[in-house]
């Protein structure tokens, strides 16, 4: 495939030179829509495969570039580690689920056997080793073998999806009606419509000078969390606090220590409380601890790495009330820093398009931090998944002949985001708690 020229075209008009800023010119294709469209889909997560998923249903073939070596699935990320096969979910732990559209999703996954519900003991754990489980109601979802295998099942449902991974798109430009990616000046293909479906630093770099100014703003507006994650194996069971019935403590909020949040055993929820393997755990700093030990996640500074350490695994043992100096040591951890874990605010709107520049954003962020959110975006962005919304299948079956109807979310206001340090989980008796509380402050 030919490289775009110098002077790209994108129809009647001529692009000038753009800078990095929101005051670059504007996209206006004017060239007709395929009669067959490709669009590409930049990033992995279960907004960006179900965008692809809903594109098939309507006859659409797309192309997702995602970033994953070991797989794609963004926040739905598993390790598996060594001949023991040590098994983390290391971002997104579980969900809950409370949209209509999502549930009838939710209940076809759990009929395939790709996802289950999660019953084991989860509440909120106080300093000291206070555990309130919670209510069984509304019901959590895990995935059957961890996150990650999830999101590639969902995309061996697509026959009309390609996948490239990894692949770190750095460039995008419009000629001749089409949107030419690239990676590193290696061209990565031409797209009729181009979808954002992931965030941050990244993002807006690959938005500074695009074309795309009232995108690009939108996505400036974000603000994004920092969480440290330390996944930690335990040859023998943790002492932790158990129900009123005796069940162990398999997950749980934890409240009053700063450098931790979560803490979540993830051999008893994957594969029950009478399996011989090792305990494996994941821990969450809270969004706090990750902001005042923020550095970069490419290049972890080994001082700062074993700082984090120490003061999460003090938190442990003070979560669990157990003696100073008491906790054994992991046979096995790994740290990692979310550098941009979760929003803090939101335009609480399904997805943002484009039509003159033929480019769309969804992601969770666009209507809170759960899987549920950016399960809907993506279906919101990709097939009328709410029905007062006009989608990307419309436009491009219309021909783009009237664009500007389908201009969605681009001047929408963004207002502060509430939820857990790990996330909103609809429905989740801990999380109305939040809410509430938040509320009552704002008013006093």
């Amino acid at each position: 495939m030919n490289s775009p020229r110098r002077k790209p075209s994108y129809g009647a008009s001529r692009r000038s030179v753009l800078k990095k800023s929101f005051t670059q010119e504007q996209v206006n294709f004017t060239v007709p829509i395929s009669t067959d469209p490709v669009v590409g889909i930049i990033g992995g997560g279960m907004s960006g495969v179900l965008c692809a998923l809903y594109l098939q249903k309507r006859g659409i073939k797309s192309t997702v570039f995602d970033t994953g070596i070991h797989g794609l699935g963004g926040r739905m990320g598993t390790r598996i580690v060594g001949p023991e096969a040590l098994t983390f979910d290391h971002a997104a732990q579980f969900f809950t689920v409370s949209d209509p559209n999502f549930a009838e999703m939710v209940d076809l996954w759990s009929k395939n056997g790709l996802v289950r519900q999660w019953d084991g003991a989860i509440g909120e754990l106080q300093s000291g080793g206070n555990f309130n489980p919670l209510p069984p109601s509304p019901p959590r979802y895990i995935g059957v073998n961890g996150m990650r295998p999830l999101a590639e099942s969902i995309i061996s449902e697509t026959s009309m999806m390609n996948v490239v991974r990894p692949c770190w798109v750095s460039k995008m430009e419009p000629y001749n009606g089409k949107w030419y990616l690239s990676e590193n000046g290696k061209p990565c293909g031409h797209f009729d419509v181009i979808v954002i479906a992931h965030n941050g630093k990244c993002a807006n770099r690959l938005l500074a000078s695009s074309g795309l100014p009232l995108i690009a703003r939108q996505m400036k507006r974000l603000d994004l969390s920092s969480i440290w994650a330390l996944l930690a194996a335990f040859e023998d069971p943790l002492p932790v606090p158990s129900t009123a019935s005796g069940i162990p403590l398999e997950g749980a909020f934890v409240e009053g220590i700063d450098s931790l949040s979560w803490m979540a055993n993830n051999t008893t929820k994957l594969f029950g409380s009478q399996t011989s393997r090792p305990h494996c755990w994941t821990f969450f700093s809270t969004a706090a601890f990750g902001k005042q030990n923020k550095v970069p996640q490419e290049s972890i500074p080994s001082s700062t790495a074993e700082k984090v350490k120490k003061a999460m695994l003090e938190g442990v043992q003070l979560a669990l009330g157990l003696p100073e100096n008491s906790l054994k040591s992991p046979f096995y951890s790994r740290l990692q820093l979310w550098g941009a874990a979760l929003p803090t605010n939101s335009p609480g709107i399904p997805c943002i398009f484009d039509p003159r520049g033929r480019a769309g954003i969804c992601g969770d962020w666009l209507l809170g931090s759960s899987l549920e959110a950016a399960a809907l975006s993506g279906m919101a962005l990709a097939n009328h998944a709410i029905t007062v919304l006009m989608q990307i299948a419309d436009y491009c079956q219309s021909g783009g002949t009237s664009p500007d109807e389908f201009a969605l979310g681009l001047h929408d206001e963004f207002q502060p985001l509430k939820g857990h340090d790990i996330g909103q989980f609809p429905g989740l008796s801990s999380e109305k708690q939040i809410n509430k509380a938040n509320e009552l402050q704002l008013t006093t």
